[in-house]
């Protein structure tokens, strides 16, 4: 190609390209990524805006930091807790392709989970500079720029969402946002900051390192710091650690977090590369010779910046309490981790976490601007205290919260009206109580029985605030549970679901009666069987022991002190009991009753002159949970916080990551059952106050699930849920993983219908929601589900099917 142009004097602008969508995303990073995905796949029409040349934002490989929320590295008492829907389609495939974690590898599996949704726009190193609106209240367009391809993008769109990280949307149009801590007195949070410690939270960058075999010699450029002389923690730099083991290496907390950025990066590499320094010529490690410096980011990870305003601002007590909202959408779970203000310059302990008992509900009102009518919040942007946002802006919490934006985006649409001039819109009673009333529409909103509105779009779209004044939250909770989305206390309740007006059977369902004794291992660390168990009294249990001298075996049963929890804050029963030198039977008999179904904790305390018998066998809903010690979210067995800080104290009894964490060896007289087919119906897709799932025997290899309906269904899809393991983090690098697949998971099943024939077969599942779309609708008036037992040891499990015309 060929191009010559002569002499303008007023200047060239550059190419421009204007885009009309439904929903525009600013920020892709894994809450723009997950809003963007559930909206695309639910028919809106999205463009997702990008600044950088990949998509995750600090899952990125230019950052590398791995992915967690509610699981807490396994570190706290949420079990079950990582979360649903994209975000753990998402983990399940990088733990498949990915369980070693490279960073680039996930990388390409954000590309590609995008890249397959039609629906989506991508628009990579386009960042966003300017803000139009049509008026005060309303965003009308957003405009970009590539600097690759040196265009400029023009944006029109009725649905924004700014998932940026520093919220350039939201600023630039003018929407209410705060930087920096609350004041204690302002929203009553014992946990507020003092100036001394700092408002703000700091940015990280890391570096890889790897073993080359042979020696390597390294020589620090000049910028570099003496870490030994000015870092305070310089001990802490070692030749083991690298990447996001050294979270703590963190700067900026005093600083501008948006506009200091750059200034706050060189002084991290400062450090950086002086750290390396340290590692390879102080002399204190040998092991260090023959390593090398494999990577530096280059762009810091970012905690805090700017918090934008909504309805409702979440607060400490919302998160301790766990208080419950009408508007739950999303829930969170990491501790309420809070950073000295001078990061890795700072002689203060790296972080302040502490934990709440359980999840808690993150409602909507917090996931739109209160005073940007056609703007919602996602990421590290929603409306939260600076305390509350310390638990909220990790990032498969943020990637959740994604999920409702995208879903509420197409409630907007879905619940919007078609117009061709003046549109008459009959007003909804409100489902929901207790909100502020919608702003008024300056774009000829008349308030009356009824509603007239003019659009210049083929579509009125619902602005955020309207899904919940015009009383459509039931139906974007509604659309959330179907697809997979976990909001604790709800359940899904779908009419629609053909399953629920059909009768079930199974060759088999299991009964915990009998844990076979495999292998025993002595009570180093204080042990609990985690049992599923019905109000009133409870079954004899029987464990298998062996005592290599005499001593005494202190047993207790205990339960949670909230519905739904799983820190065992209540003792109901203790026991003492004494046992002679040799192996032996112990049978618990308690007098002692449940006050509802709940998970007990048959307990044994610490004593390793005890050694408990294990088995080899794995179920679905059933774990043992240990008295540890987890030090990286600052778990020391015990929470023992000071008493002004509003923070609860309690124990921590944690999983241990495979292979460890074996189920004891039981006899449970009468054996539990709490699997049978009528949890296919349940509208929970893990365990919660019980397991939720149907449950074959363990003999049963080809275990069938039947369906039977009174008269011919029409079917054009069926969605299952499996069970890859909720409880399991899924970090995303780094850390590794023992398995590609959960030992749960039924890899094999096909469904066969009424005359025999095979309606779909699948091999090698790995997925949770397997989502059946029938090339032809059939006609059935019964279906057979057969599955194949995951192994010997690991009984098949289904948590539901559904089936829809």
């Amino acid at each position: 190609m060929k191009i010559q142009e002569g002499f303008v004097a007023a200047g060239r602008l550059p190419k421009t390209e204007t885009h009309r969508t439904e929903l525009a995303i600013v920020g892709g990073g894994l809450s723009g990524v997950c809003t963007a995905i559930t909206a695309a796949r639910k028919g809106v029409k999205v463009t997702l805006v990008q600044d950088r040349p990949v998509l995750g934002g600090n899952s990125s490989s230019e950052v590398r930091l791995w992915i967690l929320g509610a699981t807490s590295h396994l570190g706290n008492n949420n079990r079950w807790s990582r979360e649903g829907g994209v975000i753990d389609e998402i983990l399940v495939e990088n733990t498949y392709i990915n369980k070693e974690g490279n960073p680039l590898i996930f990388d390409a599996i954000l590309l590609d989970k995008v890249k397959a949704e039609p629906n989506i726009t991508l628009l990579l190193n386009t960042a966003v500079y300017e803000v139009h609106k049509t008026d005060d209240n309303t965003i009308g367009s957003v405009t970009g720029f590539c600097s690759q391809n040196s265009t400029e993008y023009v944006i029109h769109a009725p649905l924004f969402c700014d998932a940026s990280g520093d919220g350039i949307v939201g600023f630039l149009s003018g929407a209410a946002f705060r930087m920096g801590a609350e004041r204690k007195e302002e929203f009553g949070e014992k946990f507020a900051p003092t100036e001394e410690y700092g408002e703000l939270l700091g940015h990280s960058m890391y570096f890889y390192t790897k073993d080359t075999g042979r020696p390597v010699k390294y020589k620090a450029p000049g910028f570099a710091l003496d870490v030994a002389r000015e870092i305070p923690k310089f001990r802490k730099f070692n030749a083991k650690e690298h990447g996001c083991q050294l979270w703590w290496l963190e700067h900026g907390g005093r600083m501008d977090t948006v506009h200091d950025t750059e200034n706050i990066k060189w002084d991290l590499w400062k450090v950086i590369y002086g750290a390396w320094d340290y590692v390879k010529n102080s002399g204190n490690f040998p092991e260090a010779e023959t390593m090398t410096l494999e990577w530096v980011g280059t762009i810091p990870g970012k905690r805090e910046s700017r918090r934008f305003e909504g309805d409702y601002m979440l607060r400490q007590q919302d998160i301790v309490e766990q208080r419950e909202h009408d508007d739950a959408v999303a829930y969170g779970g990491w501790s309420i981790d809070l950073h000295p203000a001078d990061g890795v310059f700072s002689e203060k302990p790296g972080c302040n976490q502490w934990h709440a008992k359980g999840v808690y509900q993150i409602p909507y009102r917090c996931l739109y601007s209160k005073n940007i009518n056609n703007l919602f919040l996602g990421g590290r942007l929603i409306s939260a205290t600076h305390v509350a946002f310390a638990s909220t802006r990790v990032m498969a919490t943020a990637a959740h919260i994604g999920q409702v934006i995208g879903m509420a985006a197409y409630i907007a649409k879905e619940k919007g009206v078609e117009v061709g001039e003046l549109a008459e819109v009959e007003h909804h009673e409100s489902r929901i109580t207790n909100y502020e009333s919608r702003n008024t529409n300056p774009e000829g909103l008349i308030e009356d029985n009824h509603e007239l509105r003019v659009t210049s779009h083929e579509q009125q779209y619902l602005n955020p605030r309207d899904i919940l004044t015009e009383g459509f939250l039931p139906d974007l909770q509604h659309e959330l549970l179907k697809a997979g989305q976990h909001i604790p206390k709800f359940s899904l309740q779908d009419e629609e679901d053909l399953i629920q007006q059909a009768k079930l059977s199974a060759s088999s369902s299991f009964e915990l009666g009998k844990l076979t004794a495999d292998f025993a291992l002595p009570i180093e660390t204080a042990v609990a069987q985690m049992l599923p168990l019905e109000a009133g009294k409870v079954p004899d249990i029987t464990v298998e022991v062996d005592a290599s001298e005499d001593t005494e075996l202190q047993v207790e049963l205990r339960v949670s002190s909230r519905t739904g929890n799983y820190t065992p804050d209540v003792t109901l029963e203790t026991k003492s009991i004494p046992l002679e030198k040799g192996r032996r039977t112990v049978k618990l008999s308690f007098s002692a009753a449940m006050p509802e179904r709940a998970y007990a904790f048959v307990t044994f305390l610490e004593n390793a002159a005890v050694s408990l018998y294990r088995t080899n066998t794995r179920i679905t809903g059933v774990l043992t949970a240990f008295n540890l010690i987890n030090k990286a979210v600052s778990n020391f067995g015990k929470q023992t916080p000071p008493e002004d800080i509003g923070m609860e104290a309690f124990e921590f009894w944690c999983p241990q990551r495979r292979p460890d964490g074996h189920n004891l060896a039981l006899l449970v007289e009468p054996a539990l059952r709490p699997f049978g087919v009528e949890q296919i119906k349940t509208g929970v897709y893990r365990p919660t106050t019980a397991p939720n799932a149907w449950v074959a025997s363990l003999e049963d290899t080809t275990p069938q699930l039947k369906i039977n309906w009174e008269a011919p269904q029409k079917i054009r899809y069926i969605d299952l849920f499996f069970d890859t393991d909720y409880d399991h983090p899924m970090e995303s690098v780094l850390m590794g993983h023992p398995e590609d697949v959960m030992p749960f998971c039924v890899r094999n099943y096909k469904i066969v219908d009424d005359k025999g024939h095979i309606v779909f077969e699948k091999e090698g599942n790995y997925q949770s929601m397997n989502r059946i779309v029938l090339d032809q609708p059939i006609i059935a008036s019964a279906l057979t589900i057969v599955l194949e037992r995951p192994s010997d040891n690991v009984p098949a499990s289904l948590f539901s099917v559904r089936c829809y015309s």
